[in-house]
């Protein structure tokens, strides 16, 4: 089927020398190739010359190549490479394989691979290269030339390969002079890939060098093609920035970092950096959301969760809901990009594992999605805010003192807030009543079952209540990861498993407390502590005893909550945004509610993120 030429062509590198006129154009290619006359047409550029590069760096020389082979280039497909690990090189093992008289039959015998759309020559890393592409791998191995009138049996080199899912880009490479922005030589293709190293992402580029235009036009249109089959890879983006965001950091961030993937990924985008809090909803509340595919948020949890919230509003009032604390909340529109350049970056910590800008963008250009749950927080019936997660008592007092203190920097700000709060350390009495998940549920829920196949005899549970002094109330519908707390502020909890953690200190002396804090930072159990009650919950009730009697004093303005009491008001931290209430929360879980773009990390043991969280 394939046979071999007695001689090797002169100063030809890696030439294995193949019988050119063997070589057939791909089925994809075959309905140009005879014009109704009985006589042949050839594709332009497919037999034009190409230039191959000599290792000795000699003139090169002009050989006839096809675009394509109509075998597939195979190997045991027991040997694949899987997940993360795509970059190893694998050789033939069959003493069969090692000649090329064995080559015709591996390829009858091994039919585990897809037939290649396209087979040709490029040169990869200097090297000649026979490089095969199929309809989800991309395949390329160095050609070894034979040796005339040696027996010894040369090995053949080994084959690399890349999933054309991990490709999130490719060009047409050129040379030009300085200032020239269009034109120039054409000196081959370059495949952008992602690649993952742990929780990061980063991009790297394989060069394909051919010099023929039509020949390189022909791979780029196919690649190109297949590309843009690939499902949630977004097209056009609206990307919200905080200016304001920890020093200021957000737009350097986003254009040195971000924006210049998107560009290389063909993204439109059409970017507005916010002047004042509330700006972001207000915004969401306007735009046409039918002109993009996704939105993307660059800024700290604050911010991000603004725009969460701004667009789970703006789907209720597509879809005609009336806004209040009982509704059943419909699904997000678009996907969530989130972009980490703020003081806290919990959020994106628990979606990528890392505060990695560029990793949450390759996320976003892979069509990377992912589920995950959220909550209704709402007073008297009347909604406040959507969110993912909550404190009450230390938590919101510590991020209330520092919101006073904005003038000082992040850092010294935070720490302040936590050593003042520290000093000043009271207990809250309050009422809590909360409904919680049965065992049942729980091993449903995380085995990631669908909430809707639960029984009604199993989703009524009955309410709970307790009531006394508590330091600190936590509810979380994620896992909160951040440095503080490397196993999560909510370990037992998933993105997208339908449960919320509530987790209630009880007043105990300061020393105890803190040694409770400090057991957020290390791996042990942060719960083994008799003050500390842990419960996996679908909604919470949540009342200061002393505002038991007040009416509710709420009023919202630009999406802010504002409250008519000057004193007896509680601060609420939502997401790392400050909510002041002087009236019972109801708060309540929505499973998968918004989908975000980013994945779901299971091993949170091994996760070593870095961030600054209250």
């Amino acid at each position: 089927m394939l046979e071999m030429a007695s001689r090797v062509p002169v100063r030809f590198p890696g030439s294995q020398g193949l019988d050119v006129d063997k070589y057939l154009l791909s089925p994809q290619l075959r309905s140009s190739t005879s014009d109704g006359m009985g006589e042949r047409l050839r594709l332009p550029g497919l037999h034009r010359r190409v230039s191959a590069w000599s290792d000795n760096g000699e003139e090169p020389v002009d050989w006839k190549q096809p675009a394509s082979m109509p075998w597939p280039l195979t190997d045991r497909s027991d040997e694949w490479s899987s997940g993360s690990d795509r970059s190893g090189a694998r050789g033939f093992s069959d003493p069969e394989e090692r000649s090329m008289g064995g080559y015709s039959a591996r390829l009858s015998r091994d039919l585990g691979r897809q037939a290649p759309l396209l087979r040709g020559i490029f040169e990869i890393d200097k090297r000649s290269c026979d490089v095969s592409l199929t309809g989800s791998h991309l395949f390329w191995c160095p050609i070894q030339p034979e040796t005339p009138g040696s027996s010894k049996v040369q090995p053949l080199p080994k084959e690399e390969f890349i999933e054309l899912r991990d490709i999130f880009s490719v060009k047409l490479k050129r040379r030009r002079l300085a200032g020239q922005e269009k034109g120039g030589t054409l000196l081959g293709i370059t495949v952008f890939v992602c690649i993952r190293k742990g929780h990061k992402l980063k991009e790297t580029a394989i060069d394909l060098h051919n010099l023929s235009e039509d020949y390189c036009d022909i791979w780029y249109r196919q690649l190109k093609e297949i590309l843009n089959g690939f499902p949630n890879r977004p097209k056009s983006l609206k990307v919200i920035i905080n200016p304001h965001s920890h020093k200021g950091e957000a737009p350097n961030v986003y254009y040195r970092h971000v924006a210049p993937l998107f560009k290389l990924a063909d993204i439109q985008t059409h970017v507005t950096e916010t002047n004042y809090k509330g700006h972001a909803l207000a915004l969401l509340k306007e735009c046409e959301l039918q002109e993009y595919d996704g939105i993307v948020c660059v800024g700290g949890d604050g911010s991000v969760s603004e725009v969460a919230h701004g667009l789970l509003l703006r789907a209720q009032m597509d879809a005609g809901k009336t806004i209040n604390g009982s509704m059943s909340p419909v699904r997000a529109p678009l996907p969530l990009g989130v972009i980490p350049a703020g003081t806290t970056n919990i959020l994106a910590y628990s979606l990528h594992g890392i505060r990695h800008p560029v990793t949450a963008a390759l996320h976003i250009i892979m069509g990377n999605i992912q589920p995950v749950d959220a909550c209704s927080f709402s007073s008297d019936d009347k909604l406040l805010r959507f969110g993912f997660s909550s404190m009450f008592g230390f938590g919101g007092r510590t991020l209330a003192l520092a919101e006073k203190h904005r003038w000082m920097p992040s850092s010294q700000r935070r720490d302040f807030a936590v050593i003042k709060t520290l000093a000043n350390l009271k207990p809250d009495s309050c009422d809590i009543s909360y409904l919680p998940l049965s065992d049942q549920q729980l091993t449903f829920f995380h085995k990631k079952k669908s909430k809707e196949n639960v029984s009604e005899s199993e989703s009524k549970d009955p309410w709970q209540y307790t009531q006394g002094q508590v330091l600190n109330v936590s509810i979380m519908a994620i896992p909160c990861l951040c440095s503080m707390a490397p196993r999560g502020l909510a370990p037992d909890t998933r993105l997208n498993d339908g449960t919320m953690a509530l987790v209630i200190v009880r007043n105990t002396s300061r020393p105890e407390f803190v040694k409770h804090l400090k057991r957020y930072a290390t791996q042990k159990n942060q719960f083994d502590y008799p003050f500390v009650e842990t419960h996996m919950v679908k909604e919470v009730k949540l009342c200061p005893q002393n505002l038991s009697h007040y009416g509710n004093a709420l009023s919202e303005h630009n999406g802010e909550v504002h409250t008519g009491f000057s004193e007896d008001v509680h601060p609420w931290n939502i997401d790392g945004d400050l909510l002041e209430a002087s009236s019972e929360v109801h708060v309540c879980l929505h499973p998968e509610l918004i989908n975000l773009y980013g994945s779901n990390i299971e091993e949170l043991e091994e996760v070593k993120a870095k961030c600054s969280c209250l």
